[in-house]
Formats: structure tokens, C-alpha cells, sequence
């Protein structure tokens, strides 16, 4: 089983691309040289067999098939496995976490909406879990839901209602009982609601984690479940928050990476 340390954080300049954030990862951890033989890396958007595509480009926006696995190898010089970060973190959920073991699906709701499948002690690659992605019937099903859930979307509605602030703003004034910012949290839970109502549906996992900086925001899961559809208790989705917390992707990943390579 994969120990995480936190240790340090290394912002993402998204004037940059992925060779200049790998290099400021590097530069940054060049005095653990020769303390490890592999490493695992979790990014946001589409990875499969070592290459790394954009599924929303305006979450962070990439060139399709970048060869991130075997870029870290040439710039660590050490096998490495890349994963998404969503996925990485249900692993780390399930083995180390809120998943207990079982039957579960992962949801993390901050810049974006990322998520991560697991079934019979198997974690679903390429697409799975992906919900972010998903066309919403609300937007003309032009844009996908993370569009109006995430806290990007949070800040422009803010803006768009004439307050230039970020989406801690938003639920600080909601708990003050600001109109507007309780419109815009309130769709965001609603949206989820649903969203974890047909992931039930679907997939029936024992239960739904919940993490990331919107996910884990102070009322929000309470608000989701409030807002489930009462289609009785059998088909009630259980949603509990990620035990985890921002760690969850780096422990997912270490684990995945230390069993494969």
C-alpha cells in the first residue's frame, strides 16, 4: 500500500504547456533525485496508454496525445504511469478511503467535474467516469453540465450578476443570505442532484464520494441530497464526502503506479 507525505505544491502556469509543467515539477523536486524508481503523475482530461488529450479545452487546454508518460521518463529517468486525476483519486478513495473497499463511483466538483468508477475491486479506465463532460439539456445541451456546476461557472455567474468574486465568494454571501449567490449555489447542487441520481440509476454503486473544493464546500453535499428526486429509497443514492481530500489523487496514483511498475 502506497504512504503519502504531503509535501509541496507547484502551481500550473497555463500560459505554459506540458513540457514547461513538467519541468517546473521537476526543477522543483530536483533534491529527491535517487529516492524513488518510479512515479505516477494525475492530470485532468483524457489519458490512455501514456498519452494525454484535452476533453474540455477550456479546463485546461493541451495538444491531443501528448506523450506525458514517456516525456516524465525522458526528463525523471524513471518508468512512469499516467493517469487522470479524478480516476486516480476514486482509486485512492477506495483503497485508503470513503469507498471502504466496495462498489463505487468518485466525484470531484471544483475547477471542473472530473470522476472515477470502480467496480468489483476493478478501476475503470479511458472514458469512464467522465461525467463533466456530459451535455446539459439546461445549456441547449451545447456546453457540457460542469459548465453550471463548477466554480468557474460560480465566478462568471458572480460577475454576471455584478460581483467580481471567486466561488468561496459565492457561498460566503449565500450564507449571508445574498439572493443571487443562493441562485447560483443552489442550481450547481441541483445539477449534481440529478447527476447523482442517474449515476444510481446506471451504475447502482454502494455509494457516490464526493470530494473537491466545490464538492467538499461547507453545505453543499447537504444540499445535494436534499435535492435528490423521490424516487423512494432503493433507488436513493448514498453520497458521502471524500475522506481523502486533495491528497486523494496523488494517493490513487501512487498505488496505481507502484502495482505497475
Amino acid at each position: 500500500m502506497a504512504r503519502w507525505r504531503p509535501s509541496l505544491q507547484v502551481a500550473t502556469d497555463r500560459s505554459g504547456g506540458p513540457d514547461h509543467w513538467i519541468s517546473a515539477v521537476a526543477e522543483a523536486t530536483a533534491e529527491w533525485r535517487g529516492r524513488y524508481k518510479s512515479l505516477g503523475c494525475a492530470v485532468t482530461g483524457l489519458v490512455e496508454n501514456g498519452t494525454w488529450s484535452p476533453l474540455n479545452k477550456s479546463t485546461l487546454d493541451i495538444p491531443r496525445d501528448f506523450p506525458l508518460a514517456e516525456s516524465l521518463t525522458a526528463k525523471f529517468g524513471v518508468p512512469a504511469l499516467a493517469a487522470n486525476d479524478a480516476q486516480s483519486a476514486a482509486w485512492g478513495e477506495f483503497r485508503q478511503g470513503a469507498g471502504v473497499g466496495e462498489d463505487m463511483v468518485f466525484l470531484t466538483i471544483s475547477t471542473g467535474i472530473g470522476g472515477g468508477i470502480v467496480v468489483n475491486g476493478r478501476l475503470l479506465g479511458g472514458l469512464a467516469g467522465h461525467y463533466g463532460i456530459l451535455r446539459s439539456p439546461s445549456l441547449d445541451k451545447r456546453f457540457p453540465i460542469e459548465d453550471e456546476v463548477s466554480g468557474r461557472w460560480m465566478a462568471a455567474e458572480a460577475e454576471r450578476a455584478g460581483h467580481a468574486c471567486d466561488a468561496a465568494g459565492v457561498f460566503g454571501a449565500a450564507r449571508e443570505g445574498a439572493a443571487w449567490a443562493e441562485k447560483i449555489v443552489a442550481r450547481s447542487a441541483n445539477t449534481v442532484a440529478l447527476l447523482c441520481q442517474d449515476i444510481q440509476l446506471t451504475l447502482d454503486p454502494r455509494r457516490i464520494v464526493i470530494g473537491g473544493g466545490i464538492g467538499m464546500a461547507d453545505g453543499f453535499i447537504d444540499r445535494i441530497r436534499a435535492a435528490l428526486p423521490d424516487l423512494g429509497p432503493r433507488c436513493r443514492p448514498q453520497i458521502v464526502p471524500a475522506k481523502c481530500g486533495r491528497h486523494a489523487g496523488a494517493i490513487g496514483v501512487a498505488e496505481l503506479a507502484a502495482a505497475a511498475l
